[in-house]
């Protein structure tokens, strides 16, 4: 099976609808998901009323979303974001083009921007990334907590980041999905 296949595996969304809560109204508060099977194993997707992109999440993620009682399982905001992600995987497309919506510290949010500029098949270290939003070598740390909350895993690529000394440290989707993105985008094995 290609990693295109998996992804869109028959039934995945189906199965996402039947563990749904009863549908309410939705307001500018409502919360949409979705569930996708991926090579990193299922995806949780979340979207605001706008249909911007809010999170992915991964199985056993630190600090990833579980389905709330009161969210709206919908794929429809998730059509392009599956298309886009199919692709990827795939190896057919290397820049996202999906509307994200983050919520996060004034700095948390200079981190994220920063990720958003590595580009596929690159990697780039925490100082740099404390660099590139005028950080001190000192907020080194901070910048990994920040790149550890990043909410929307994959589509900002935090996996790209990676210890000074060219090691494969952290990622809150586990190493394992971490060395698989890197792979992916043929960064190992150079």
């Amino acid at each position: 099976m290609t990693a295109a296949e998996h992804l869109s595996t028959p039934g995945a969304t189906a199965a996402a609808a039947a563990e749904a809560a009863p549908m309410a109204p939705p307001d500018a508060a409502t919360t949409y998901w979705t569930r996708l099977d991926s090579p990193l194993g299922p995806l949780l997707l979340t979207a605001d009323p706008s249909g911007a992109l809010t999170s992915l999440s991964v199985p056993g993620q630190k600090g990833g979303h579980a389905v709330e009682p009161d969210w709206l399982c919908d794929p429809a905001p998730f059509r392009a974001a599956e298309e886009q992600l199919r692709a990827y995987f795939a190896g057919e497309l290397k820049e996202f083009s999906l509307p994200l919506r983050s919520s996060g510290t004034d700095f948390r949010e200079r981190v994220w921007a920063a990720l958003d500029t590595v580009p596929y098949g690159a990697t780039t270290t925490y100082g740099e990334i404390a660099a590139r939003i005028g950080a001190s070598r000192a907020a080194v740390r901070a910048v990994g907590g920040a790149i550890g909350a990043n909410p929307l895993l994959v589509v900002r690529p935090c996996h790209r980041v990676i210890g000074a000394d060219g090691s494969l440290t952290g990622y809150a989707g586990g190493l394992e999905r971490k060395t698989a993105l890197l792979a992916l985008e043929g960064v190992l094995g150079r």
